[in-house]
């Protein structure tokens, strides 16, 4: 960020603090984990079906996904900063609406609401786009993303021991408190990165098919949705196979839940040092390689006979390594694509994404019984990463296509 401002803390004034974009990032994410630990007690709260309570992840992701869609182009118009301090208001308000929910239906319905504050991660995003080269984009949307893995790290282990001592509504009143520090930290630090288009705001809508004529964008777009299925397909199954099939409490299904961001957290790590060095196609062929692990290693180990929790929840540490690799560098790869249109890329990719991972936990936690073990959930985990190398192959081929005829 040559020639910018230093950047001071809680000035609006200065480009945004580092910190405040990891806040930004890690609120979505502890939305959607906190109270995982939580869904067998709601069950029985709400006296339905695990199936039926499930939805709760599956309705937050198919509304996060519609949101990515709006939220992009309204930003690349109306600027970052007013979208973002909106959506945490919103969230605050749906958050209330959770907590006070006396039927499943009602709890629903905000629980779909919530995912207003997928603003603030498509945004921060979108946000350093705005402030960085797409070559140092990556790293520096890999370190964002590093920290934010830490509130999905201790989410589920705080929501299982917040179940056990309160009650499930203690998570989401924890999510309150959070929403407005985070409306406070925003308010203060983050100054406006874009300005305000002079074009009518339909207009940015009107520019998706210049997206949607790039196979580059595809490629980085279908590659992230499918690595990242693997971990939305476990979000939906491992609730059920942590406390059916390996009969764990809510606070040591939280435990187990942590490994997988220690893991997330490591290949963030991986990519905000090495991606600017060694690029992101690269990157992303490693990290699918690692991904791999993920399903292939519980496979393995329930054919050999071994029924232990480390035997899922270990494996899916390489799992969450393998995605901190991959999503850094494919989201990078589609805010490169067209730099001005970084917020609608980051929306549309962000949305399909979502879309599909939605779809893949609700599979899974509709397939998964006591009688099926934890073999649908492997599967549906399995065939996600070998997509995602397929697709991935498929992108550095067309680039190596593209230089062929560049300098060729």
């Amino acid at each position: 960020m040559n020639g910018t401002p230093q950047i001071q803390f809680l000035n609006r004034k200065t480009p945004p603090h580092i910190t405040t974009l990891v806040i930004l990032s890690a609120l979505p994410a502890l939305s959607m984990t906190l109270f995982l630990p939580s869904l067998p007690n709601m069950t029985e709260f709400f006296q339905t079906d695990y199936r039926i309570i499930q939805l709760s992840v599956a309705f937050y992701l198919v509304f996060n996904a519609i949101m990515h869609v709006i939220v992009g182009p309204i930003s690349d118009y109306y600027g970052r900063r007013p979208v973002v301090l909106w959506g945490i208001i919103l969230f605050i308000i749906a958050t209330f609406g959770c907590v006070l929910a006396t039927t499943v239906e009602i709890f629903l319905f905000f629980r779909m609401a919530q995912a207003i504050i997928v603003t603030g991660m498509v945004l921060s995003r979108a946000v350093v786009r705005d402030m960085y080269s797409a070559a140092e984009s990556a790293s520096v949307i890999g370190y964002v993303t590093m920290g934010m893995a830490v509130a999905p790290m201790i989410a589920p282990i705080l929501g299982g021991f917040l179940d056990e001592l309160f009650g499930w509504q203690a998570s989401l009143s924890l999510l309150i408190l959070f929403g407005v520090i985070t409306l406070g930290i925003t308010y203060y630090d983050l100054g406006e990165t874009l300005p305000r288009s002079k074009s009518n705001i339909w207009l940015q809508f009107k520019e998706y098919p210049e997206l949607f004529k790039s196979q580059r964008f595809w490629g980085y777009c279908l590659v992230a949705a499918c690595a990242s299925g693997v971990f939305f397909s476990f979000l939906g199954g491992a609730p059920f196979v942590g406390s059916e099939i390996f009969n764990l409490s809510p606070s040591a299904v939280g435990i187990y839940f942590g490994l997988t961001a220690v893991g997330y957290m490591t290949g963030n790590f991986i990519s905000g040092k090495y991606s600017t060095r060694i690029g992101i196609n690269k990157m992303i062929l490693v990290g699918c390689a690692i991904l791999l692990l993920g399903p292939v290693g519980p496979i393995l180990s329930a054919l050999a006979g071994f029924n232990h929790p480390m035997s899922f929840f270990g494996f899916a540490v390489m799992m969450g390594v393998g995605n901190g690799m991959i999503l850094p560098n494919a989201t990078a790869g589609m805010l490169s694509v067209r730099p001005h249109l970084a917020g609608t890329a980051s929306g549309i990719g962000g949305a399909i994404m979502i879309g599909i991972g939605s779809g893949l936990s609700a599979l899974a936690g509709s397939l998964l019984t006591i009688e099926s073990g934890p073999y649908p959930l492997y599967f549906i985990m399995l065939i996600s990463v070998l997509a995602s190398i397929f697709i991935a192959l498929y992108v550095v081929h067309r680039d190596r296509q593209q230089s062929q005829k560049k300098f060729g």
